[in-house]
């Protein structure tokens, strides 16, 4: 059981006592001067209790040219050198070793772009950024070169127990290994081996610096997934000398900013595993232990690829974030209890390089927030009642009761969810089906008074008198005063993904956010023709999200017909009039017509509330529609603060 993945492995001077390891993600948990605070560190102490045999820090910044933000940690001097030493103390308490990973963004900072001084091998901006870097000067390149080297001392002298190159993912250094970004005409660029150069010269750096016996592990991405970016092939032409340069280790990624669908932090769209064949080509190419990395959740299917020989370490990433006692778990018996990641991107990647905000997990409400996490008991036990079961309020009741209180949960519906619960038939969705069986369950096993097919109505609460309420009631659909929205044909798009009506051939589904689009996803995939309406002159569903993209994508592979700036004015039994810029247009033959025109809070209970003066929360959808994060997070803030 897990026999390969519990396995030692002795790599230089250090010795893990299993497989696992916590790949780099970044938290944006830093202070501001990029040094180690108490919340980053309460994070990585979070973490080290799973029980992985390796952890690699996030970005550690080699050289100020190379931020990606004030809050990124650094290493360029020695003053970063004691508070590196703290999140070091903290992984070896539990047991785990720990890698700094040794970075430099080259033209992937935002940051420094806005500053005017990012630098890059070449003037051309990234796919994602789009604003154009400094070329570097051969005296810049010695520099950073050297910084590397020099920063692995300060990792040594703070007691990590090795380092890893950052060449991935669309950084510095593999600007220079990618013909894409690297038009240099100096020894640096040209051909691969010249591309290559920088690369090699980094090792050796990093190497010299801190002698033989010193583990240096290397990330890479084995393909940069990007059109006219090199391939597998060309990776594995440059692998032995990447090895002969320093690399005990190759940690092998995939993709850059710019690769569709970020598939180096890939949505649920890609399996389990899914780059682990890439793995293998390395571990074909050159003899050193190598790091298999891809949507990894279940320590038995990483145990399959150990054993086949795949892989020699596997990495999990986001399932760190969604459960980071997975391990333990699987370990003990217990897998069916583990909390597997969903792979939305709503609190990790996205919310780091979209929103600019600290690391959270959608799914998991501690994370992140381990230092205001209460671990319970609360000091007073309350009666307190969840009105609705979906993502908040089973949230909510499952932390209250965790903390001691006396919880009843109501729901009006005869299963829990809320629009979780539909939102989980749409494709590549089924994952969300699984995280709520895994809420519920929770819910159970916490001693939940859980009562459905019931309405909470104004003398519940005058007799019940709770301590405290906390209202998860979601929200409504939206249904637009057009003619003709009550004809036969017309339906909701809860209606639609739950099968509760007979599914047409010609659809129009009106609204063209994430319900909608899924919903039109889920229509086509079963062969109807589909035409998405959306008022909005661009798409409210991003590209720049991983989820977004690929609908994009399966929607115009599929022939949807996507109408943006378009309203509806009328429905018929056969067609529909719509108003596109400006214009009429009827849309003909039209045999079903899907409302997925937005939601509205569903609040009705709260002032009931006030006025009986019973103190409440009003979280998720209740309160403002938005995401699953948002919603978790509410009901878990919720129940901490009964």
């Amino acid at each position: 059981m897990l026999d390969h993945l519990m396995s030692p492995i002795k790599i230089k001077s250090m010795e893990l006592g299993n497989r696992v390891v916590m790949p780099p993600m970044g938290t944006q948990l830093g202070n501001n001067d990029a040094t180690v605070g108490d919340a980053l560190l309460a994070y990585v102490k979070r973490r080290a209790q799973g029980g992985a045999g390796l952890i690699i820090t996030e970005v550690t910044a080699v050289h100020p040219s190379g931020m990606v933000s004030p809050k990124q940690l650094a290493a360029y001097d020695d003053h970063f050198i004691p508070g590196l030493k703290k999140l070091v103390d903290y992984v070896h308490q539990a047991g785990g070793k720990v890698a700094m990973q040794l970075h430099h963004a080259g033209r992937e900072s935002y940051y420094l772009l806005q500053k005017g001084e990012a630098i890059a091998p070449s003037s051309i901006p990234s796919p994602m950024l789009r604003q154009p870097p400094r070329e570097m000067t051969l005296e810049e390149i010695q520099a950073v070169v050297a910084s590397f080297g020099q920063a692995a001392v300060r990792a040594r002298e703070a007691g990590f127990d090795a380092v890893e190159v950052h060449g991935a993912h669309g950084y510095l250094v593999m600007q220079f290994l990618s013909s894409l970004s690297n038009l240099r005409q100096d020894e640096y660029g040209g051909s691969a081996g010249n591309r290559a150069r920088f690369a090699i010269e980094v090792l050796q750096a990093v190497r010299r610096a801190v002698g033989n016996d010193f583990p240096l592990l290397l990330r890479i991405s084995v393909e940069e997934f990007i059109q006219g970016g090199y391939a597998v092939e060309d990776m594995q032409a440059i692998l032995p000398d990447l090895v002969k340069a320093g690399a005990d280790v190759i940690h092998a990624s995939v993709g850059a900013y710019g690769s569709p669908g970020l598939i180096f932090c890939a949505p649920r769209e890609y399996a389990p595993g899914f780059n682990a064949w890439r793995a293998q080509r390395v571990k074909e190419t050159v003899d050193v232990p190598v790091i298999a990395v891809g949507r990894f959740t279940d320590p038995f299917l990483a145990d399959d690829i150990i054993a086949r020989g795949q892989a020699d370490l596997v990495a999990f990433g986001r399932q760190h974030l969604a459960d980071p006692d997975f391990l333990i778990k699987a370990k003990e018996g217990r897998a069916h209890e583990i909390r597997h990641c969903i792979a939305c991107n709503q609190g990790c990647i996205e919310r780091e390089i979209l929103e600019g905000l600290t690391i959270r997990c959608a799914i998991n409400p501690e994370t992140g927030q381990e230092l205001i996490y209460p671990p319970g008991p609360a000091p007073e036990k309350r009666k307190v009642w969840v009105i609705g079961a979906g993502p908040a309020g089973l949230t909510a009741a499952a932390e209250a009761a965790r903390l001691g209180h006396d919880v009843t949960l109501y729901e009006k519906d005869e299963q829990a969810g809320g629009q979780l619960r539909y939102s989980g038939l749409a494709p590549h969705k089924r994952v969300y089906q699984q995280w709520l069986s895994w809420l519920v369950t929770q819910v159970e096993k916490a001693g939940v008074a859980f009562l459905t097919r019931t309405m909470v109505t104004d003398t519940m609460l005058a007799d019940g008198r709770p301590d405290v309420v906390i209202l998860a009631t979601g929200g409504t659909p939206i249904i637009p005063a057009v003619p003709g929205v009550d004809l036969p044909l017309v339906c909701t798009a809860l209606e639609a993904l739950d099968n509760q009506v007979p599914r047409g051939k010609n659809v129009v589904v009106v609204g063209g956010g994430l319900i909608g689009m899924e919903t039109a996803d889920f229509l086509t995939e079963q062969g109807s023709f589909v035409t998405l309406i959306e008022a909005l002159k661009r798409s409210p569903v991003k590209k720049s999200s991983a989820h977004g993209f690929m609908l994009h994508s399966r929607l115009q592979e599929k022939g949807c017909r996507l109408m943006l700036n378009t309203e509806i004015k009328s429905i018929r039994e056969d067609s529909v009039t719509v108003v596109r810029e400006g214009q009429e247009e009827i849309l003909s033959p039209v045999d079903q017509v899907v409302i997925a025109a937005g939601m509205r809070p569903h609040d009705d209970l709260n002032a009931s509330l006030e006025e009986k003066n019973i103190r409440h929360f009003i979280v998720g959808d209740a309160s403002r529609v938005r995401r699953i994060i948002e919603a978790t997070e509410e009901g878990a803030k919720a129940a901490w603060d009964v």
